[in-house]
Formats: structure tokens, C-alpha cells, sequence
């Protein structure tokens, strides 16, 4: 028989997981194309014959996900996977039912086919909604588990944005590695904070090549997820963070509600600043599609340096961009400080956007007067230090977990806001670590 003529549908992540672990060498298939959505400028690569394979010793061509039915008529395609993350269930039927009626069958890949087994406990930490406090979670789980005297290595959901062959395995262990890489803003904010608690990162392409790398140097494995995608790996503890901040997307975005399923602990986060209400209804649909999971309550209560600095002032709110674009998010934990602390004014920051932030203000219009902290690439880095800086305010209150002094330069007074994991009640992270992990 001929191999099934595939396409797979992706963000530069999942896709190439599972491309790796399930596709790459396997003679029944041939994998045509990738295509490309949600990340910027990722289109137009090659996904690269070093990593792709004797199979496939031109590489394979990734294109638009835009140009997705017409790819199908010019490659034959048999066979389209579906794998990227934080898509409502009817977006990725809509999909679907595009995909089936020109005629290929449309796959979502399950977990036994694309998580990797390590020779070391994993705990996994994953998500309903990008934005709903993975990174603090993961930081609160790697902290206790130092502390318990075990050596962990975080490996984080893949962000490959630039040369993929350089990428395959990246190990971040000082700051000096995020410039030896060449990391974005994104990637930045998941590294940077791991490196300030001593905690070794990896990340990269080959998610097997990364996790074989890993377990030469820690006792456990810490995934650390991105998006609301399931984990890499097949874990020992899993552990979903919900936000209350979006009651009901728990149940109503792929693969998030995957996630939710699998599940051995929920952490509800931002009971402190969410409506009673919504915690409530986040509580009964998590345990109406998992009622055996653990729940815990937990904040992520925000900190400055200066409080009495905002009162009165004018300033400008700068959140992650993954939490505001794709997450959906309109405001996050700086826009909470701002008022929280007495800003006499949010300004709008839309009418001094440059190049590719107005452009993000146009593809996602839900962001409103909050600032994403884009940067996929140096030209995203320039307009989003020129936007910054045209702006007419007292105070920059920043919640992106970097320091962005380390890599653009602000004419104007900036405060950062930090946020920490702070379980409430019993049991709590640490009681389970120590249940499931206790020497």
C-alpha cells in the first residue's frame, strides 16, 4: 500500500511532537506538509531533513494555515492532523468539517501515541486556558521539590521560533544562555524565572533527544506545559491549573478539557481576585468530567516595589502577550496592580502602537488598553520598545515575569509586578508532593 498522504495542522509545538514521535520513520505515512498558525512569522520554513529524518531528506515545507484547503488539493492530502492548543471545540470542528469535506480525514492524535515514557517520575503541570498560572505553579512545585532534596529538571512546552535545527535540544541553566539562543520575550518569560530559583530548563524540538538529556541530570522530571496542551511525557502526578477568571473554558476548549480529564489535581487559581461565583461553577465542571482529582484553592497574590509610586499616576499596563491573544485574556495581573494600587489612569496604549503591535491590536482586538509584551523576533522586540516609549504616562507597570530592561530600553519610570503561587488551605501542593514523592 502506499503511505497515507498527511498534513498536520500546527504552531511550531505539538506538531512536531507529534511528528516526531509517531510519523518520523514511519514508512505507512507521508508527511507533505505542516502548516502554521497563532505564532507569527512561522510560516515559510522548512521543517528541517536533520530533524525530519531519512525520510524526508528535503525537510518538509511549512506553509499558512490560511492556504490550508488549497495544500490539500496540490499534495493529494489524505490525512489532516489537527495539533495545536487553546481552540474553542467549535473552532476546531469548524475545522474539521472543512478539512472532511474536501475530502481527507481529520485526526486529533491521543495521549498513549504521543507521550514519550521517561526513566524518571514526571510531574506535569498543565492547563484549561493559556494564561491561567502554569508558570507560578510550576515554580511552586520545582521549589518544594528541591526542598524535599530531589535535583529537578523543568522541561517546558516547546517554542522553536527560529533556526529548528540549532534548536533541537536547548539546556538554560544562566542568563547567559537565553542571548546564546537568541530567545524571544516569549521564551524569555518561561526560562528566565526557573533560572532565577536555580532550576535547570530544557526545551526545544526533539522532545525525546531533550527528555533522554534530562534524566542524565535530575531525579525527577518537571513538564512544564504551555498553552492548555497535555503533556510530552506520561506522568506520575498530573497537575491542571483552571481559572476562574474564565469559568466555564474548562469544558469548552481543546485540549484543555483533555487535560482537565486526566487530571490528578486541580488548582483553582485566582480565588483571591475571581468572582465567588465562578469558582464555584469552575469547581462543579471539573468534577462533573473528573470527580476523583484532588482540588485546591489557590492566589497568586501581586507585589511591586513601590506602591505609593502608582497612586494618582498615569500609566501604561504591560502584560504577557500569549495570556492576551490567544488566551483571550483582557486584562491580567498588572491591570489588577494598577487599580489595585491607585492608578488615576490606564492609558490606552492602541493610538502609539507600532508596525507588528498595531497589528496585533487588528488580530486581536479583545486586548483594549492593556499592552501586550510581543516579541517573536528582534523587528516585534523594536515596535514594541517604540511603542512603549511614545507614550505619554508617569509609570510602566509591567507583569511579564522578565525584566525587560535586559533587553529593550524604557524612557520612562517602570515597576515590575510579581505574582507567586499561594495554595489556600489543606491539602495543599506540598502535602501531595510529599504523599506521592516522600523518602
Amino acid at each position: 500500500m502506499s503511505p497515507i498522504r498527511t498534513l498536520i495542522m500546527g504552531a511550531a509545538g505539538r506538531d512536531f511532537h507529534n511528528f516526531n514521535v509517531f510519523f518520523r520513520g514511519n514508512k505507512s505515512y507521508e508527511v507533505v506538509a505542516f502548516t502554521a498558525t497563532q505564532i507569527p512569522d512561522i510560516e515559510g520554513r522548512l521543517y528541517p531533513a536533520v530533524l525530519a529524518g531519512d525520510l524526508y531528506p528535503a525537510g518538509i515545507p511549512i506553509f499558512d494555515e490560511r492556504d490550508l484547503l488549497d495544500l490539500i488539493r496540490k499534495y493529494n492530502v489524505e490525512q489532516v492532523v489537527f495539533a495545536y492548543s487553546d481552540v474553542p471545540h467549535e473552532v476546531v470542528m469548524h475545522k474539521a468539517s472543512a478539512v472532511i469535506a474536501a475530502g481527507p480525514d481529520f485526526v486529533l492524535m491521543g495521549y498513549a501515541s504521543t507521550a514519550i515514557k521517561s526513566t524518571k517520575p514526571v510531574v506535569s503541570v498543565c492547563a484549561v486556558r493559556t494564561g491561567s498560572g502554569k508558570s507560578q505553579t510550576s515554580r511552586r512545585v520545582a521549589k518544594i521539590l528541591i526542598e524535599m532534596g530531589y535535583r529537578v529538571a523543568a522541561i517546558r512546552h516547546p517554542m522553536p521560533y527560529g533556526d529548528l535545527a540549532k534548536q533541537a535540544v536547548q539546556r538554560y541553566a544562566e542568563y547567559s544562555d537565553l542571548d546564546k539562543y537568541k530567545c524571544t520575550i516569549e521564551e524569555r518569560e518561561e526560562y528566565e524565572p526557573h533560572i532565577d530559583n536555580g532550576v535547570i530548563i530544557y526545551a526545544g524540538v526533539d522532545y525525546e533527544a531533550i527528555l533522554r538529556q534530562a534524566e542524565q541530570e535530575a531525579d525527577i522530571i518537571l513538564w512544564d506545559g504551555g498553552n492548555n496542551d497535555i503533556s510530552f511525557y506520561k506522568s506520575d502526578l498530573s497537575i491542571v491549573v483552571a481559572d476562574p477568571h474564565r469559568a466555564g473554558h474548562e469544558v469548552k476548549y481543546h485540549p484543555g478539557e483533555a487535560s482537565a480529564r486526566m487530571a490528578d489535581v486541580f488548582v483553582i487559581n485566582k480565588v483571591d481576585t475571581a468572582n465567588p461565583e465562578n469558582v464555584i461553577t469552575v469547581r462543579e465542571n471539573l468534577y462533573a468530567i473528573n470527580p476523583s482529582a484532588t482540588v485546591i484553592e489557590a492566589a497568586s497574590p501581586l507585589s511591586v516595589k513601590d506602591p505609593s509610586a502608582i497612586r494618582g499616576k498615569r500609566v501604561l499596563v504591560i502584560e504577557d502577550g500569549p495570556t492576551l491573544t490567544h488566551g483571550e485574556m483582557a486584562y491580567g495581573a498588572g491591570f489588577v496592580a494598577a487599580r489595585r494600587f491607585g492608578a488615576g489612569e490606564i492609558v490606552d496604549p492602541r493610538p502609539y502602537a507600532v508596525g507588528s503591535i498595531d497589528a496585533t491590536y487588528k488580530k486581536y482586538p479583545r486586548t483594549g488598553t492593556i499592552l501586550p509584551a510581543m516579541g517573536y523576533g528582534d523587528e516585534m522586540i523594536r515596535d514594541l520598545e517604540a511603542t512603549i516609549n511614545r507614550m505619554d504616562v508617569d509609570l510602566v507597570i509591567s507583569a511579564t515575569p522578565i525584566d525587560l530592561t535586559r533587553i529593550i530600553r524604557v524612557n520612562k519610570p517602570m515597576q515590575r509586578v510579581g505574582y507567586e503561587l499561594q495554595e489556600i488551605g489543606r491539602p495543599n501542593l506540598e502535602d501531595i508532593l510529599k504523599a506521592k514523592f516522600g523518602k
